[in-house]
């Protein structure tokens, strides 16, 4: 059975750091990506790493302070985020897939974790 579990969020104030991390179990995945989702908008796209890791890609708003990486050995995926600002405030979710040219669209993800919340004061 695959399961995606979340860890890591938290309140912090703009400017600091938060690390999320996500395990997989079940199986190894060809991608795996981190969405959020904020109260009354669309889940949206945040990062995307490749098996190896030597492949990721941002979305705009992130990029420069964000990292995605992931540790095959334990089956882990981690987003590290810095210079936190408050629209950065949602709920991160997990995703893990086969990848592929649409990346960034929800449906491209067949296993999602049930999300970890990050809230970043002004």
């Amino acid at each position: 059975q695959v399961q995606l579990v979340e860890s890591g969020g938290g309140l912090v104030q703009a400017g600091g750091s938060l690390r999320l991390s996500c395990v997989a179990s079940g199986r190894t995945f060809n991608a795996m990506g981190w969405f959020r989702q904020a109260p009354g908008k669309e889940r949206e796209f945040v990062a995307v790493v490749s098996w190896s890791g030597g492949s990721t890609i941002y979305a705009d708003s992130v990029k420069g302070r964000f990292a995605i990486s992931r540790d095959n050995a334990k089956n882990t995926m981690y987003l590290q985020m810095n210079s936190l600002k408050p629209e950065d405030t949602a709920v991160y979710y997990c995703a893990a897939g086969s990848g592929g040219r649409y990346y960034y669209r929800v449906p491209s993800y067949d296993y999602w974790g049930q999300g970890t919340q990050v809230t970043v004061s002004s």
